[in-house]
């Protein structure tokens, strides 16, 4: 037996037990009279100690001998620990250890294997497997298996059935280019991983399931982005006879309960946004709402002076940071840059501050006066102490470029309070848009939605032109 117990199992009720663990060396400690190891495994840590009163002295050679990563076993018994350590579940105990089997040598890591290592991404990543002993990594892998255990139960028991479909798949029309597999039967031809699995839970649909789901793998060839791999994994879903309510509480459902047993968090209901609304007051079809600085559209106060940047621009907007007033002109400069990096695209930015005397002072005080200022605070919602950040130009540009300028702000103010969950619906994402280049509609985001009853005659327009 290589263990009777995990090295996170043991506490003040095992005192005086003879254990066995194994596991790997997390670090060592040698005062020359005695050594003090860290046992690690996926449960947790067990301190071992080794000293010249009650271990032999073969023994504490050995143990001074073990390097980091060692893999190991040991029996021995266990002892109250001296200096108790509050931050591990182990901290009351120790293994005073009387046997020693060196199961597996080590060389010395190429990073530390620690919550904070020294090891930058690209190293970790060619030592892959080194990487995923550190806690944070762990625990994620960990996460994933609950919230995918939690997923099959949760819709298992709403009647939802897994089915696993194909990987190796004839090419259907998606949002991104496929990845191809060449067929060795039929030379010259190829297979094609599925982007989802569409076309599948289509047939299961119309076979009868009505209920489908599956935590599926998916490929799509596209340019790597932020939020774009290659290759990903989502939780797969249809349902027939149904309409946008019944969607709406399976999943509004799924995601509560999801919150509530793996994070402990409840949530109330779902607010829910129409998408125009979402563009039109934070930029972005997946708003942070955990946090205001909602926009302010500006055009009626802001273009009726001789500020031509704003005359013409499509669309005027701003939004208020929270005590901004507070920024320096090196700041606010700094800020101006940040929105002018290519990543960004904003040609400038002008500003107004909300002074604690119910002033105002802006970068274009030359065109608007203490009246006009006073318009921007009150459409934006600005406070005194507040800073006012105000964007123009073509009016899809601008507003993308002031939701990135919001959510960096909302950073670098601590709003995004990673413990706080706000989730919510958009509703009524358009089907289609128009490329300008070519003048043809293509699907915003995928082809395979039903258009809303009553709107049928809009896509019959479409199809017209």
């Amino acid at each position: 037996m290589y263990r009777t117990h995990n090295c996170g199992e043991l506490r003040a009720s095992h005192i005086n037990s003879e254990v066995t663990l194994s596991g790997w060396v997390q670090r060592s400690r040698d005062k020359g009279f005695i050594v003090w190891v860290d046992l690690r495994d996926r449960y947790g840590i067990t301190q071992l100690v080794f000293d010249e009163e009650r271990t032999s002295k073969e023994l504490l050679e050995q143990a001074q001998e073990l390097g980091r990563e060692f893999v190991i076993q040991v029996k021995g018994t266990v002892i109250e620990r001296a200096s108790k350590n509050p931050n591990i579940p182990t901290g009351d105990v120790e293994l005073l250890v009387s046997e020693l089997t060196i199961l597996n040598d080590s060389l010395l890591p190429p990073f530390t294997i620690e919550d904070d290592t020294d090891g930058g991404e690209e190293l970790r990543m060619k030592y892959r497997y080194l990487d995923i002993r550190r806690k944070p990594v762990k625990d994620n892998l960990i996460f994933r298996h609950k919230v995918t255990q939690e997923v099959r139960n949760y819709l298992s028991k709403e009647g939802f059935i897994e089915v696993e479909t194909p990987y190796l798949i004839k090419s259907t029309p998606e949002g991104a280019r496929d990845f191809v597999v060449p067929s060795r039967m039929n030379e010259g031809q190829f297979y094609a991983l599925p982007q989802s699995p569409q076309t599948f839970k289509q047939l299961l649909m119309i076979g009868g399931l009505d209920k489908y789901f599956q935590i599926v793998k998916c490929f799509r060839d596209e340019d790597l982005r932020a939020d774009r791999q290659p290759e990903f994994t989502q939780i797969d879903c249809e349902m027939a006879f149904i309409q946008q309510e019944d969607i709406l509480n399976a999943f509004e459902g799924l995601t509560r309960h999801l919150l509530k047993e793996i994070n402990g968090v409840e949530v109330d209901e779902f607010p829910r946004m129409l998408y125009d609304d979402a563009m039109r007051l934070y930029g972005n079809d997946k708003p942070d709402i955990r946090f205001d600085m909602v926009f302010g559209e500006l055009n009626e106060v802001t273009q009726h002076k001789d500020f031509n940047v704003f005359n013409s621009a499509e669309l005027v907007v701003g939004i208020a940071v929270p005590n901004g007033n507070s920024y320096s002109r090196k700041e606010i400069d700094k800020l101006i840059d940040w929105v002018k990096r290519p990543q960004i695209g904003a040609l400038g930015m002008v500003y107004c501050r909300c002074n604690e005397d119910s002033t105002f002072k802006s970068s274009v005080d030359k065109f608007y006066d203490q009246k006009d200022l006073a318009k921007w605070a009150e459409i934006t919602g600005a406070k005194q102490g507040d800073l006012i950040c105000v964007l123009s130009g073509e009016t899809n540009k601008v507003r993308a470029q002031l939701s990135a300028l919001r959510m960096e702000m909302a950073e670098r103010l601590g709003l995004r309070d990673p413990k706080v969950f706000a989730p919510l619906w958009v509703l009524d994402f358009p089907l289609l848009e128009l490329d300008e280049e070519t003048g043809h509609y293509h699907a915003m985001h995928h082809p395979f939605t039903s258009p809303k009853p009553g709107q049928i005659e809009l896509l019959i327009r479409i199809q017209e032109r």
